[in-house]
Protein backbone atom coordinates (compact mmCIF):
# COMPACT_ATOMS: atom_id res chain seq x y z
CA UNK A 1 0.00 0.00 0.00
CA UNK A 2 1.30 3.33 -0.99
CA UNK A 3 1.79 6.32 1.52
CA UNK A 4 -1.67 8.15 -0.06
CA UNK A 5 -3.29 5.07 0.07
CA UNK A 6 -2.86 4.80 3.69
CA UNK A 7 -4.12 8.04 4.45
CA UNK A 8 -6.78 8.98 2.00
CA UNK A 9 -10.34 8.06 3.14
CA UNK A 10 -14.01 7.55 1.21
CA UNK A 11 -2.71 9.70 -42.29
CA UNK A 12 -1.06 10.37 -44.52
CA UNK A 13 -2.20 10.62 -48.22
CA UNK A 14 -0.23 8.15 -51.14
CA UNK A 15 3.14 9.59 -51.96
CA UNK A 16 3.00 11.11 -55.76
CA UNK A 17 3.91 8.82 -58.57
CA UNK A 18 7.42 9.60 -60.09
CA UNK A 19 7.56 11.72 -63.22
CA UNK A 20 8.74 9.80 -66.24
CA UNK A 21 11.66 11.52 -68.04
CA UNK A 22 10.57 12.63 -71.48
CA UNK A 23 14.29 13.38 -72.66
CA UNK A 24 17.52 12.08 -71.81
CA UNK A 25 19.59 13.73 -68.72
CA UNK A 26 22.30 16.04 -70.23
CA UNK A 27 25.99 14.85 -70.71
CA UNK A 28 27.69 16.07 -67.04
CA UNK A 29 29.89 13.35 -66.38
CA UNK A 30 32.81 14.61 -68.76
CA UNK A 31 32.88 17.80 -67.30
CA UNK A 32 33.23 16.63 -63.23
CA UNK A 33 36.16 13.43 -64.92
CA UNK A 34 38.02 17.05 -65.59
CA UNK A 35 37.36 18.48 -62.26
CA UNK A 36 37.94 15.34 -60.38
CA UNK A 37 41.26 14.73 -62.42
CA UNK A 38 42.49 17.84 -61.30
CA UNK A 39 41.86 17.65 -57.83
CA UNK A 40 43.88 14.64 -57.95
CA UNK A 41 47.05 16.12 -59.30
CA UNK A 42 46.79 19.15 -56.47
CA UNK A 43 45.80 16.31 -53.57
CA UNK A 44 48.95 14.15 -55.05
CA UNK A 45 51.11 17.75 -55.25
CA UNK A 46 50.35 18.42 -51.38
CA UNK A 47 50.76 14.98 -50.20
CA UNK A 48 54.35 15.12 -51.79
CA UNK A 49 55.14 18.06 -50.48
CA UNK A 50 54.18 17.86 -46.98
CA UNK A 51 56.28 14.05 -47.17
CA UNK A 52 59.40 16.25 -48.40
CA UNK A 53 59.09 19.05 -45.90
CA UNK A 54 58.57 16.56 -43.04
CA UNK A 55 62.76 14.87 -44.11
CA UNK A 56 63.85 18.26 -44.25
CA UNK A 57 62.55 18.99 -41.36
CA UNK A 58 63.87 15.36 -39.64
CA UNK A 59 67.49 16.01 -41.26
CA UNK A 60 67.74 19.93 -39.65
CA UNK A 61 66.95 18.69 -36.45
CA UNK A 62 69.32 15.66 -36.75
CA UNK A 63 72.13 17.48 -36.92
CA UNK A 64 71.82 19.68 -34.06
CA UNK A 65 72.75 19.63 -30.66
CA UNK A 66 70.63 18.38 -28.28
CA UNK A 67 68.80 20.56 -26.04
CA UNK A 68 68.34 19.86 -22.25
CA UNK A 69 64.75 19.57 -20.77
CA UNK A 70 64.09 22.42 -17.76
CA UNK A 71 63.82 20.97 -14.53
CA UNK A 72 60.37 20.15 -13.03
CA UNK A 73 59.11 22.20 -10.79
CA UNK A 74 57.94 19.47 -8.28
CA UNK A 75 60.55 18.55 -5.76
CA UNK A 76 61.12 15.37 -4.79
CA UNK A 77 59.31 13.38 -2.20
CA UNK A 78 60.81 12.55 1.39
CA UNK A 79 59.73 9.86 3.25
CA UNK A 80 60.92 9.32 6.78
CA UNK A 81 63.85 6.86 7.13
CA UNK A 82 62.11 4.80 9.82
CA UNK A 83 58.91 4.51 11.12
CA UNK A 84 57.54 6.95 13.58
CA UNK A 85 58.67 5.64 17.20
CA UNK A 86 55.83 4.01 18.89
CA UNK A 87 52.83 6.43 20.45
CA UNK A 88 53.77 9.08 17.74
CA UNK A 89 51.86 7.06 14.94
CA UNK A 90 49.18 9.67 13.40
CA UNK A 91 46.08 8.60 15.37
CA UNK A 92 43.21 6.87 12.81
CA UNK A 93 40.02 8.58 11.98
CA UNK A 94 37.66 7.93 14.60
CA UNK A 95 34.28 6.34 13.83
CA UNK A 96 31.60 9.11 14.07
CA UNK A 97 33.85 11.22 11.63
CA UNK A 98 34.55 8.50 9.15
CA UNK A 99 31.33 8.69 7.08
CA UNK A 100 32.82 5.71 5.38
CA UNK A 101 32.61 3.37 8.10
CA UNK A 102 28.93 4.92 9.17
CA UNK A 103 27.51 3.82 6.03
CA UNK A 104 28.80 -0.01 6.89
CA UNK A 105 27.24 -0.38 10.06
CA UNK A 106 23.53 -0.78 10.30
CA UNK A 107 22.40 1.72 7.73
CA UNK A 108 19.05 1.83 9.99
CA UNK A 109 20.67 3.97 12.56
CA UNK A 110 21.52 6.64 10.01
CA UNK A 111 17.59 7.30 10.04
CA UNK A 112 15.65 10.21 11.14
CA UNK A 113 14.32 9.12 14.94
CA UNK A 114 10.74 9.26 15.09
CA UNK A 115 9.52 13.13 16.78
CA UNK A 116 7.70 12.32 19.83
CA UNK A 117 4.41 11.54 20.19
CA UNK A 118 4.66 9.95 16.57
CA UNK A 119 2.31 6.91 16.29
CA UNK A 120 3.34 3.69 14.02
CA UNK A 121 2.39 3.89 10.80
CA UNK A 122 1.29 0.36 9.88
CA UNK A 123 1.82 0.28 5.94
CA UNK A 124 5.93 0.18 6.19
CA UNK A 125 7.75 -2.90 7.40
CA UNK A 126 8.37 -2.91 11.07
CA UNK A 127 12.36 -4.26 11.17
CA UNK A 128 13.20 -0.56 9.09
CA UNK A 129 14.43 -2.57 5.97
CA UNK A 130 12.84 -2.54 2.69
CA UNK A 131 13.42 -5.46 0.06
CA UNK A 132 14.39 -4.34 -3.46
CA UNK A 133 11.69 -5.99 -5.14
CA UNK A 134 8.74 -3.84 -2.69
CA UNK A 135 10.77 -0.59 -3.55
CA UNK A 136 10.64 -1.51 -7.26
CA UNK A 137 6.92 -2.12 -7.04
CA UNK A 138 6.59 1.58 -5.68
CA UNK A 139 7.10 2.88 -9.31
CA UNK A 140 5.86 2.17 -12.89
CA UNK A 141 6.96 -0.85 -14.79
CA UNK A 142 8.65 -2.50 -11.69
CA UNK A 143 10.40 -4.94 -13.68
CA UNK A 144 12.08 -2.77 -15.51
CA UNK A 145 12.50 -0.50 -12.28
CA UNK A 146 14.09 -3.61 -10.78
CA UNK A 147 16.56 -3.75 -13.70
CA UNK A 148 17.54 -0.25 -13.80
CA UNK A 149 18.19 -0.25 -9.71
CA UNK A 150 20.33 -3.58 -9.82
CA UNK A 151 22.42 -2.18 -12.93
CA UNK A 152 22.77 0.85 -10.48
CA UNK A 153 24.07 -1.41 -7.97
CA UNK A 154 21.52 -1.37 -5.51
CA UNK A 155 22.59 -2.86 -2.04
CA UNK A 156 20.08 -2.45 0.15
CA UNK A 157 17.64 -0.05 2.03
CA UNK A 158 16.32 1.41 5.01
CA UNK A 159 13.23 2.85 5.81
CA UNK A 160 11.21 4.77 8.94
CA UNK A 161 7.53 6.14 9.11
CA UNK A 162 5.16 7.63 11.13
CA UNK A 163 2.24 9.42 11.81
CA UNK A 164 2.01 12.78 13.35
CA UNK A 165 -1.78 12.67 13.46
CA UNK A 166 -4.85 10.59 12.08
CA UNK A 167 -4.22 11.59 8.52
CA UNK A 168 0.00 13.20 7.70
CA UNK A 169 2.24 10.44 7.13
CA UNK A 170 5.73 10.93 6.90
CA UNK A 171 8.05 8.23 5.17
CA UNK A 172 11.72 8.30 4.56
CA UNK A 173 14.04 6.03 3.28
CA UNK A 174 18.01 5.78 2.66
CA UNK A 175 18.80 3.47 -0.41
CA UNK A 176 22.60 2.44 -0.71
CA UNK A 177 24.38 1.50 -3.52
CA UNK A 178 27.90 -0.62 -3.95
CA UNK A 179 31.10 1.09 -4.63
CA UNK A 180 31.81 0.66 -9.07
CA UNK A 181 32.45 2.60 -11.88
CA UNK A 182 28.18 3.49 -12.02
CA UNK A 183 27.29 6.78 -9.32
CA UNK A 184 24.49 4.96 -8.47
CA UNK A 185 23.42 7.05 -5.49
CA UNK A 186 23.77 10.77 -7.75
CA UNK A 187 22.04 8.62 -10.86
CA UNK A 188 19.04 7.88 -8.98
CA UNK A 189 18.17 11.09 -7.65
CA UNK A 190 18.90 13.01 -10.63
CA UNK A 191 16.59 10.46 -12.29
CA UNK A 192 13.75 11.27 -9.72
CA UNK A 193 14.26 15.18 -9.94
CA UNK A 194 13.95 14.87 -13.82
CA UNK A 195 9.94 13.75 -13.12
CA UNK A 196 9.17 16.74 -10.47
CA UNK A 197 8.71 20.08 -12.42
CA UNK A 198 5.69 17.74 -14.83
CA UNK A 199 2.34 18.99 -13.50
CA UNK A 200 1.83 15.26 -12.15
CA UNK A 201 4.44 15.96 -9.45
CA UNK A 202 5.46 19.34 -8.09
CA UNK A 203 4.87 21.04 -11.59
CA UNK A 204 8.17 23.17 -10.21
CA UNK A 205 11.94 22.77 -9.88
CA UNK A 206 11.87 23.31 -6.39
CA UNK A 207 14.65 24.84 -3.76
CA UNK A 208 17.60 23.65 -3.40
CA UNK A 209 18.27 22.13 0.08
CA UNK A 210 21.42 23.68 1.83
CA UNK A 211 24.60 21.71 2.17
CA UNK A 212 23.55 19.33 -0.42
CA UNK A 213 25.68 19.72 -3.80
CA UNK A 214 22.03 18.37 -5.56
CA UNK A 215 19.31 17.96 -3.01
CA UNK A 216 15.97 19.87 -3.68
CA UNK A 217 12.64 19.51 -1.84
CA UNK A 218 9.42 20.38 -3.26
CA UNK A 219 5.90 20.96 -1.99
CA UNK A 220 3.08 19.91 -4.62
CA UNK A 221 0.03 21.59 -5.34
CA UNK A 222 -2.50 20.29 -3.29
CA UNK A 223 -5.02 17.73 -5.03
CA UNK A 224 -8.48 18.09 -4.95
CA UNK A 225 -11.39 15.50 -6.10
CA UNK A 226 -14.80 15.43 -5.51
CA UNK A 227 -15.90 13.38 -2.69
CA UNK A 228 -12.58 13.10 -1.22
CA UNK A 229 -10.76 14.99 1.30
CA UNK A 230 -7.66 17.55 -0.04
CA UNK A 231 -4.43 15.71 -0.37
CA UNK A 232 -1.21 17.63 0.10
CA UNK A 233 2.16 16.69 -0.31
CA UNK A 234 5.72 17.58 0.02
CA UNK A 235 9.30 15.68 -1.10
CA UNK A 236 13.05 16.16 -0.66
CA UNK A 237 15.52 14.21 -2.68
CA UNK A 238 19.08 14.60 -1.96
CA UNK A 239 22.19 11.83 -1.93
CA UNK A 240 25.54 11.94 0.27
CA UNK A 241 28.17 9.94 -1.14
CA UNK A 242 26.49 6.25 -2.23
CA UNK A 243 23.29 6.69 -0.05
CA UNK A 244 20.58 8.47 -1.70
CA UNK A 245 17.54 9.55 0.55
CA UNK A 246 13.81 10.18 -0.12
CA UNK A 247 11.68 12.29 2.11
CA UNK A 248 8.10 12.13 1.64
CA UNK A 249 5.17 13.93 3.59
CA UNK A 250 1.59 13.74 2.79
CA UNK A 251 -1.77 14.37 5.06
CA UNK A 252 -4.82 16.11 4.63
CA UNK A 253 -3.30 19.66 6.27
CA UNK A 254 -1.35 21.97 4.44
CA UNK A 255 2.77 21.24 4.97
CA UNK A 256 5.29 24.18 4.80
CA UNK A 257 8.22 24.68 3.10
CA UNK A 258 9.77 24.96 6.55
CA UNK A 259 8.35 21.57 7.18
CA UNK A 260 10.25 19.11 4.62
CA UNK A 261 13.26 21.57 4.41
CA UNK A 262 13.66 20.92 8.41
CA UNK A 263 13.36 17.25 7.89
CA UNK A 264 15.96 17.08 4.95
CA UNK A 265 18.76 18.92 7.02
CA UNK A 266 17.82 17.16 9.77
CA UNK A 267 18.48 14.04 8.11
CA UNK A 268 21.28 14.82 5.80
CA UNK A 269 23.30 15.94 9.03
CA UNK A 270 23.29 12.20 10.64
CA UNK A 271 24.83 11.48 7.19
Amino acid sequence: MSIQESIQNPDTAPPPEPETATEPAPPVFRPRRRVLRTVGLIAVAAVLGLVGGTAVGYGIQAEREPTALPPLNQPGLAYPAKPLPKGQEPRPLPAKDDRQAKAQGDLRKLLLPKPAGAKKAEFTDGDGWMPVNDFASQFKGPSEVLGYQLDLGIRRIAVTSWMTDEHTATEIRLIQYRSSDVLGAQDFIEDQQMYMPDEDYAAGEGTALKGSEHGRYYVFPVQRKAGYMDIHEARAYFHRGDIAVEIFVVGTKKISEKDIRSLAERQLGRL
